[in-house]
């Protein structure tokens, strides 16, 4: 009886686990996202920077909270706000309801780049359900919608 797992055998490879079947096509995403928003014009934005609009987006949100939303560090999300700030897609103001909190407002330049990343991403699902038909494509998105409901984390788990 071998220790092997199995991938070190030689023989056709393992068919592809969960995370690559999720992996690629995010990242098919991202790229498309990045290109969509340097060919209109936001040549500024790198890969690291689309992450901060994930959904729901950075708008209203408190930096702590959209670390949460992005599975960022605090101080890893701030970095990037404080470039996207400097670059002017956003501003951080104290939060009316708590003087010790930031909250995200985006500047019209942000508004515009999330106006941009939300077509861009319209392009993609419409590619891909015509390639998949609008059968198989509304049964993947249903799929994902629960997906995504289970694995969101919460302020809880926070």
């Amino acid at each position: 009886m071998s220790l092997s797992s199995g991938f070190t055998e030689s023989g056709p490879a393992p068919p592809p686990l969960i995370g690559a079947l999720l992996r690629v096509p995010w990242e098919t995403v991202r790229e498309r996202m990045l290109d969509g928003l340097h060919d209109r014009g936001f040549t500024d934005l790198v890969a690291a920077h689309v992450d901060v609009w994930r959904y729901p987006g950075p708008e209203n949100q408190r930096p702590s909270e959209l670390a949460t939303q992005t599975r960022m560090t605090k101080q890893a999300l701030n970095y990037l706000l404080g470039q996207l700030e400097q670059l002017g897609y956003l501003t951080r103001v104290t939060d009316r309801d708590d003087q010790r909190s930031k909250r995200v407002r985006l500047t019209p330049r942000g508004h515009a780049a999330t106006r941009a990343i939300y077509e861009i991403v319209q392009e993609v699902e419409a590619e891909w359900e015509r390639q998949l038909g609008p059968r198989k494509f509304g049964q993947l998105r249903r799929l994902l919608t629960q997906l995504y409901t289970i694995t969101t984390p919460t302020n809880d788990q926070a």
